[in-house]
């Protein structure tokens, strides 16, 4: 990386100086230029190791050259720098293969920290392991995937970054709504507030107004209590609210009320407050059917689906599956579990199924995978295992137990026959613990049709204890009348 030589092009002289002269004392070697035609003789002949231009160029546009620079030489990273600080000219630098876009002005500490980092992964590429390769790009990434569906939500978000829009996300369970969420604060003009996230479906009804404004009490007497409100908490920030379509009609307006006048006032207090969030809202439910059905408030929905974004499930990104699986058995590595291949029968297995949880399924299946498989490479037969429903037929039961001690009984011996003389990884009881709890809460709150009070009355358990089994395993919520 040290002494590596950065192409310059900049028509501007005293640019082309201040830049030389920094990424000089940075370590690097430069050469400089004022028009994109020598730029673009040098990379042809094979000059440069990284390439620092601006856009718009005496002779041409850096952008629109860009794709046949990529196509001559993949490997060689791009930085454009403009001055024409718009959001289409962010959009124009993603879609070109830039490595990086830079708005003037811009610290000459970012640019030179871009280029170590360009550098470092050029470096990996040339080293020729494809797995490495794939590593370092997909760890930098906040989400995995190249499927064409993919690609129209990625620049859905490159036109949303450095904006204030408010944005609404929709996509089925397990879509990965929250990563799109956090990838806008982190990457956006907010990044260096906080992100608060919020799950509209785990507050009680009644605490709603106070989770999200705060509260205040004492406020006539002197002695006054004050709890802080998500919107305080994500002040010069993101919000995010999470299933917001199970937010009841009286917050409903409430929030209504406050993104149309700018400010709230926490619950028992006199004095209203500015807001200063972002707000991004995400639903797994078709909110328009919920208007219809007078559950959702028609203008709140307007206000908030400003910017629309629709995450598509796993069956319309099938060639993704391959990208995700890799990046799944990291997580599972670096969590302390063993490191797992995946074989290309066991791969096609992968893509064949329905996938009906989504991403998050996935996440789980390679989990599971990596604590329980012995063998070190997944073949077919073990996914496919995986995969089958868990169910058998009441005529090929033979001498099987009925009730589910047994049942569980037969399936844990089977379990640690599979580790043979070794002894399954740590932490057992709590997986068996989780892979109960799963269907028992979601064939509960299916039998009482999504009200999780009934549920929570069938199952002998607190209402908020059955709230927060449900964030925790992630189960679907989705009311539906009689």
């Amino acid at each position: 990386m040290s002494g590596s030589l950065v192409l310059i092009a900049d028509d501007d002289r005293a640019i082309r100086t201040v830049l030389s002269q920094a990424l000089t004392r940075a370590g690097f070697q430069t050469r400089s230029t004022g028009t994109a035609s020598t730029l673009y003789r040098w990379i042809e002949e094979g000059e440069g190791d990284a390439v620092v231009t601006d856009v718009m160029m005496p002779d041409g546009d850096a952008l629109d050259m860009l794709p046949t620079i990529k196509r001559r030489r993949p490997e060689l990273p791009v930085i454009v720098m403009s001055a024409q600080n718009t959001v289409m000219m962010a959009i124009r630098a993603a879609d070109s293969g830039a490595y990086e876009y830079l708005p003037k002005p811009f610290d000459l500490k970012e640019l030179v920290s871009h280029l170590r980092k360009a550098l470092a992964r050029t470096g990996s590429d040339a080293a020729g392991d494809d797995a490495g390769v794939s590593d370092l790009r997909e760890e930098a990434q906040p989400l995995i995937g190249r499927s064409a569906a993919m690609q129209d939500v990625y620049r859905a978000m490159a036109r949303l970054m450095n904006t204030d829009l408010t944005v609404m996300i929709t996509g089925a369970s397990g879509t990965g709504k929250e990563l799109v969420a956090r990838a806008l604060h982190d990457y956006g003009r907010r990044k260096a507030g906080p992100f608060v996230a919020v799950n509209m479906a785990a507050i009680p009804r009644d605490l709603i107004e106070s989770e999200l404004f705060g509260h205040e009490k004492g406020a006539f007497t002197g002695a006054t209590a004050r709890s802080t409100g998500k919107f305080e908490q994500a002040k010069g920030g993101t919000l995010f609210l999470d299933e917001i379509g199970d937010m009841p009609p009286e917050a409903q307006t409430r929030l209504l009320r406050v993104l149309q006048e700018g400010e709230y006032t926490a619950v028992g207090a006199t004095g209203a407050q500015k807001t200063d969030v972002r707000i991004i809202a995400a639903t797994h439910q078709d909110l328009r059917t919920h208007i219809r059905e007078g559950i959702f408030r028609e203008d709140l929905f307007y206000r908030l689906n400003v910017a629309p974004i629709r995450l598509p499930p796993l069956r319309e990104r099938l060639d993704d599956i391959a990208d995700l699986v890799r990046g799944f058995l990291r997580q599972a590595v670096a969590e302390g579990l063993p490191r797992k291949t995946v074989s290309r029968d066991a791969m096609d297995a992968l893509r064949e199924h329905d996938w009906p949880g989504n991403v998050r399924e996935l996440q789980n299946l390679m989990k599971r995978i990596a604590a329980l498989c012995p063998e070190d490479i997944v073949d077919r037969a073990v996914i496919e295992a995986e995969l089958a429903p868990q169910y058998v037929e009441a005529n090929n039961l033979g001498d099987r137990p009925s009730d589910l001690s047994g049942l569980v009984e037969e399936h844990l011996k089977r379990y640690f026959a599979m580790h043979g003389d070794a002894i399954p990884p740590a932490g057992l009881y709590q997986r068996i613990l989780r892979e109960v709890e799963f269907p028992l809460i979601t064939l509960s709150l299916a039998a009482t049709r999504g009200n999780q009070l009934k549920a929570a009355d069938l199952l002998g358990l607190n209402r908020n204890t059955l709230r927060k089994k449900i964030r925790e395993l992630d189960i679907p919520v989705d009311r539906k009348k009689r």
